[in-house]
């Protein structure tokens, strides 16, 4: 039997953004809240994770660039 945080690890996720360009995951099995919207990308946790670290280069909010 898997605990919920190996069962976190084993789900799918999706990649969520903002309307300030600030990433996030969400699962994938789960209606996107709002004010965020799908990035395209589904997958492991890690897929989704590894995918945030190489597009989001610049970490400040849209607004402050």
């Amino acid at each position: 039997m898997m605990n919920k945080d190996e069962q976190n690890e084993q789900g799918m996720y999706r990649v969520v953004l903002n309307h300030e360009e600030q990433y996030s995951i969400w699962f994938a099995d789960k209606p996107i809240p709002a004010g965020w919207t799908g990035a395209g990308v589904e997958g492991s946790k890690q897929e989704c994770l590894d995918y945030i670290e190489k597009v989001w280069t610049d970490m400040r909010p849209k607004s402050l660039r």
